[in-house]
């Protein structure tokens, strides 16, 4: 037990990545950092589960205007959590995040759990992604007049479900005609579909080739990488900005009432939704060894995206609100909705546009986080060697960077995003856990240690970051809970039965 949970010293953290072969370059500095955040961060759950949060369902009323309220209140939890981030990311400039901490504080069995939850966290988080960028790429391309074949630009699950849909609608009397274009098109790729073997070929093929073309981007180094992710941050931003600006010109405040339609559990609901939103402060850690000045830029590039990001989601939240009421948005492209009601339909295709910027920017950074993830747990022994290697040209760990982007890829191909951006919630939650505890540990076993950012009111903010990510999580379905703990339980048999014997820590002991 005693080896289970044996720390890895900090010391020993920090001159690991001096390696040559396992060496990454420092090439980001704080606006580069920052941007990375904002690209993280800003995505599709601004451009899409925001519908959703507010509408809710008919047995589950959402928060309906008060999701200002919603995004104030996991600001909070993020703000608490980011405190945390940030002084283990100044005192521990090292791939890995979340999974690197814990195994510096609760020892190696901890840091395996968390690690397997962040593969899941960002895994997950990007087939969500792939999924939301297809669907506004195909709305966008819709405009050019070009038509993607239903069968090609949705998965069979959701047909499936489109058609059940209908058929219950049509059942009962309901209108056909009236349902939702996206429930109409998902619909017809079952009936436009190739049949191989009597079986339907219906396969995502935007969101797979987003994925593919986004991996290629990240083999060929961080820097170019970078690059492209602060471009698509400032064209998003800016769109986002337009959508304010207009949207404002065109709010009518009695759509604000009733305020809180489905009161303190729609709020809770709604926060436990559009928490998708804010997921991304964290990926910036995983960046820490290709950062310079990583004692001074990681805190503030964790804390001014964090901040620049819920200002920008409030105001678009009391914008969307107040254009069109509340019951009307719980579609997969509510902003770009909300100006079609209003026969702005070129400010439409704007969002839209922002949208798959947007959503690109957010799938590059999660894939690089999820192979940092990979490879600073192949570096410690946990996995197997060769996600470790760095290519010898473009510096980059290009054999786990391919692996990822094809497994993510494939299941983008052809996954249901209702399913998983939960799934992602409640894994990036328990992340957010770790890191407060792990703060908390390490103020009590090593106090002495130099700290060049102190996350503030200690125990009192990581206290805060463990209860308001714990009540979060309570938000979410039972089968959510039960997806979680399966993941979990295959990662402590992969651990048993490879990472326990490899590990490079215990060998070492």
């Amino acid at each position: 037990m005693n080896r289970l949970f044996r720390t890895k010293p900090l010391a020993r953290l920090l001159g690991e990545t001096e390696a040559p072969e396992r060496r990454l370059p420092r090439v980001l500095g704080p606006f580069q950092l920052t941007c990375l955040g904002i690209g993280a961060i800003v995505g599709a759950g601004i451009f899409s589960t925001i519908g959703t949060a507010v509408a809710g369902t008919a047995s589950a009323p959402g928060a309906g205007p008060a999701l200002v309220v919603s995004f104030a209140l996991v600001a909070v939890a993020c703000t608490f959590a980011a405190l945390c981030y940030a002084e283990f990311a100044a005192m521990v400039p090292v791939s890995g995040s979340a999974y690197t901490y814990a195994y510096a504080t609760l020892g190696e069995l901890v840091a395996w759990i968390i690690g397997w939850d962040l593969i899941l966290e960002y895994a997950v988080g990007n087939v969500a992604l792939a999924i939301s960028w297809s669907g506004y790429f195909q709305q966008l391309v819709q405009g050019f007049g070009l038509e993607i074949p239903a069968w090609l630009g949705v998965d069979y699950r959701s047909a499936v479900q489109a058609t059940r849909e209908l058929a219950e609608a049509s059942a009962q009397g309901i209108d056909i005609a009236a349902a939702a274009p996206a429930v109409r098109h998902a619909a017809e790729a079952l009936e436009t579909a190739p049949r191989l073997a009597g079986i339907p070929i219906v396969f995502n093929v935007p969101a797979f080739a987003v994925v593919m073309l986004l991996t290629w981007l990240l083999v060929i180094g961080i820097r170019e990488s970078a690059r492209v992710t602060t471009i698509m941050v400032i064209v998003k931003l800016a769109i986002l900005a337009v959508f304010i600006a207009i949207g404002a010109c065109y709010v009518v405040p009695e759509n604000w009432t009733p305020f809180a339609p489905g009161g303190w559990a729609g709020i809770a609901r709604g926060g436990a939704i559009i928490f998708f939103a804010y997921i991304g402060f964290d990926a910036i850690s995983t960046a820490a060894e290709e950062t310079r000045d990583p004692q001074r830029t990681m805190p503030i590039a964790i804390l001014a995206s964090l901040g620049v990001c819920t200002v920008i989601y409030m105001a678009v939240a009391l914008v969307l609100t107040g254009m069109v009421p509340s019951h009307s948005l719980g579609t997969a492209e509510p902003l770009a909705d909300a100006f079609v009601a209003r026969g702005l339909t070129w400010t439409a295709g704007l969002v839209s546009f922002g949208a798959v910027i947007a959503t690109a920017s957010v799938l590059l950074v999660f894939q690089f986080g999820q192979v940092r993830i990979f490879f600073a747990m192949a570096r410690d022994g946990l996995l197997p060697p060769w996600a470790a290697r760095v290519h010898p040209r473009y510096r980059t760990p290009h054999i786990n960077t391919l692996i990822a982007g094809v497994a993510v890829a494939a299941l983008a191909g052809c996954a249901n995003i209702n399913e998983i951006v939960e799934l992602c919630n409640i894994g990036t939650l328990f992340a957010f856990i770790l890191v407060a505890a792990g703060v908390l540990v390490l103020r009590r076993t090593d106090p002495a240690r130099p700290r060049p950012f102190r996350a503030p009111l200690v125990p009192w903010v990581p206290l805060g970051a463990i209860a308001t990510s714990g009540y979060l999580m309570l938000e979410l379905p039972r089968v959510t809970w039960v997806r979680f703990g399966v993941w979990l339980a295959v990662g402590l048999a992969i651990y048993c039965a490879y990472g326990m014997r490899k590990s490079r820590l215990r060998a070492s002991a």
